[in-house]
């Protein structure tokens, strides 16, 4: 363990080295993805000012799922790149290459690259996060701040798993199927609002079988002290978080699978 964790320091070292050959580029790239995601923040304003609050959900309180959710997703996009862009390797044969090779699979394909710029959305995600904290009146102390980061980390490896998911499909179908971005881009905007407003099936979907809703809306509830319309408690709330943890460990053993069935080009 300790071996594959020095190496991967290697891995993210080359890719921050690389990326920072070309600093401006860099820069201009995490600039567009902050001002870019930022006119969704900017919609939800607009919403808000327009109807005051939905299902008596203020502003403030949303902007915290909001900054939560952006920041797991930009943090899972980050290190996951190499798992979303793993089709290619499947239909160009490359995937043969890195089987030969004495390392696990997934460790190889996690220190592809990692993407800086996505630090754009992160940095988004914390503003608006910094903002509701400060409007909110909680009585702020560590344990709070501890389930915040969490619910982030949380989150970041349920989308994680999510990908990896996305990328173990391409052994059946040499393709990433688009129907998954409906849970990981759609799951981000999903998540952006209390689950309480969605209809059953939804709220069943997203917290049972794609578990979104406990790394951002049941933490969520935990930090801004309100009961739960659905019934959950308390406990299970502070501890919703690790629900994402077990889903990436789930999703890697399919990952897994998957490789035992991978069925090379013969290139």
């Amino acid at each position: 363990m300790l071996d594959a964790f020095r190496l991967y320091s290697r891995y993210i070292g080359i890719s921050f080295r690389s990326q920072m050959q070309y600093r401006a580029s860099f820069l201009m790239m995490s600039a567009g993805q902050f001002l870019l995601i930022g006119i969704e923040f900017l919609s939800i304003w607009v919403l808000f000012e327009r109807f005051g609050s939905i299902q008596g959900w203020k502003l403030a309180e949303v902007a915290l799922f909001y900054g939560m959710v952006n920041m797991a997703f930009a943090t899972a996009e980050a290190v996951a790149r190499g798992f979303d862009s793993f089709a290619n390797l499947v239909k160009s044969g490359d995937f043969d290459r890195v089987l030969l090779r004495p390392r696990s699979t997934a460790l190889q394909l996690v220190g592809q690259e990692l993407q800086l710029r996505r630090i754009g959305r992160f940095l988004q995600g914390l503003v608006v996060l910094l903002w509701a904290a400060s409007a909110l009146e909680i009585a702020w102390s560590p344990a709070r701040v501890a389930l915040i980061i969490a619910s982030v980390l949380g989150g970041a490896c349920l989308f994680f798993g999510l990908i990896v998911l996305q990328a173990t499909l391409a052994f059946w179908t040499t393709e990433t199927l688009e129907i998954m971005n409906t849970l990981t881009h759609g799951g981000v905007i999903a998540a952006q609002y209390p689950l309480e407003i969605y209809r059953p099936w939804f709220r069943k979907f997203f917290t049972f079988v794609v578990p979104l809703a406990c790394a951002n809306y049941f933490p969520g509830l935990a930090i801004l002290g309100r009961s739960d319309p659905l019934g959950t408690p308390v406990l299970f709330q502070w501890l919703a978080p690790g629900v994402g943890v077990v889903f990436l460990i789930v999703a890697l053993q399919v990952w897994k699978i998957g490789v035992r069935h991978y069925r090379s080009t013969g290139s």
